[in-house]
């Protein structure tokens, strides 16, 4: 059955446990991977790989992509090729999954947090701009944080749960103060800023395809840029940067990143049903709103006039004054019920592994980690089950 068919309407099921966010594997993938099998064409090397970096950057309009084994690597990766050094810093959102501050210490760099809007729960644009104008200062031919005295030479700004960052002011910021631009798309593949699909609004970007994103591979992750020469150091440094593939030659210190064709074989498949999947996100979505608008102290996910979001993660604020109890007492209820749901990450700069790095006031997403909960939101999500988390939410109000 497609995800589209499994839409249909029917009466909420009694029991059955409900995951939050599950893969979709109904088209070509069983094929596909047959094909590698047969063919012995399993590891980093096979026709898929570059099938699906293709594939990928036909989708968001780019001209070049790099297949890596997960979103993180391609985010590592982007860094170095982005020119960023050992103590520089990056702006990053706060309100995220810990990977890009990660990523950030990867290259011996400081991550800098920025809050969340409170409209959209993206990176506060507002607040990354008054740092930079306000917190910094120009010297030597670069933007250093008047505080550590460290650099400022990137920024990351998150797409979260399939809604874009609000990029225009950003772009002219990091235009105006000699900044790299990096995307971490990894939540929001098809997702649109002013018409433009997030991955070309920067100098680079990342996608990830874990288990639970909008398409998957089992892991696996994705750079993309329109600069071939970034391009063809990112592919150099994810293949163990090898210049000579006869006596084992490397004029670097390289990565063991690339993806397998096993994997880009199932991301292939995935790939020729991206539209049918961002449809019926969006139907899932639709139907949530209509239904928890009705609920007083449940507050739903927006969407800004100027994105199409894929609505990845379908997430409303829980108000306990209105609503009667708190986000993660309805979690445990739902869970009762055979419900998965989950909150939202804590941000990162309370986060321990990086306690010393610099933080604007982010008051924002600590609200939002504290009210936010993430519902049930599978692709092939059936509209009995979506009944069934609906009339739950509903039951547990006081």
């Amino acid at each position: 059955m497609t995800a589209l068919g499994k839409l249909a309407p029917g009466a909420p099921p009694k029991a059955g446990f409900i995951p939050l966010s599950v893969p979709e594997l109904q088209g070509n993938e069983w094929a596909y991977v047959k094909e590698c099998l047969d063919t012995g064409w399993v590891s980093s090397a096979g026709a898929f790989v570059e099938q699906f970096e293709r594939s990928v950057a036909d989708a968001i309009g780019a001209r070049h992509a790099v297949a890596t084994v997960n979103g993180t690597a391609a985010l590592h990766v982007a860094l170095l090729v982005a020119g960023v050094r050992p103590d520089d810093e990056v702006l990053v959102s706060t309100l995220t999954f810990i990977a890009p501050a990660n990523a950030i210490r990867y290259v011996g760099a400081w991550p800098v947090f920025i809050d969340a809007e409170p409209d959209y729960w993206q990176m506060d644009v507002g607040k990354a701009l008054d740092f930079l104008e306000r917190q910094c200062e120009w010297r030597a031919g670069g933007l250093y944080n008047r505080v550590t005295g460290r650099q400022v030479r990137a920024v990351i700004p998150v797409h979260i749960l399939g809604h874009p960052v609000d990029l225009e002011p950003l772009r002219d910021a990091c235009s105006k103060y000699r900044l790299s631009l990096i995307e971490d798309a990894t939540e929001s593949l098809g997702a649109a800023y002013r018409g433009t699909r997030v991955g070309r609004l920067g100098d680079v970007a990342c996608f990830s395809f874990n288990g639970n994103k909008l398409i998957t591979t089992g892991g696996g992750g994705m750079l993309v840029t329109d600069d071939a020469a970034l391009a063809h150091r990112a592919r150099y440094l994810t293949t163990q940067a090898k210049d000579d593939s006869i006596e084992y030659v490397h004029g670097a210190v390289g990565y063991n990143y690339r993806l397998t064709n096993i994997q880009a074989a199932l991301g292939v498949a995935q790939m020729e049903r991206l539209s049918a999947y961002i449809a019926a996100k969006r139907r899932i979505a639709a139907i949530y709103d209509r239904a928890l608008g009705a609920i007083p102290g449940i507050t739903s996910m927006r969407e800004a006039p100027w994105a199409e979001s894929v609505w990845w993660m379908y997430t409303v604020l829980v108000d306990e004054a209105q609503f009667g109890i708190d986000s993660r007492e309805l979690l445990r209820r739902l869970e009762r019920d055979r419900i998965q749901t989950r909150p939202l990450w804590q941000p990162l700069h309370r986060s321990l592994p990086h306690a010393g790095a610099f933080a604007t006031d982010c008051s924002v997403a600590d609200r939002l980690n504290r009210d936010a909960l993430s519902l049930p939101c599978s692709v092939g999500l059936e509209a009995a089950a979506q009944n069934r988390v609906i009339e739950q939410i509903g039951a547990q109000r006081p």
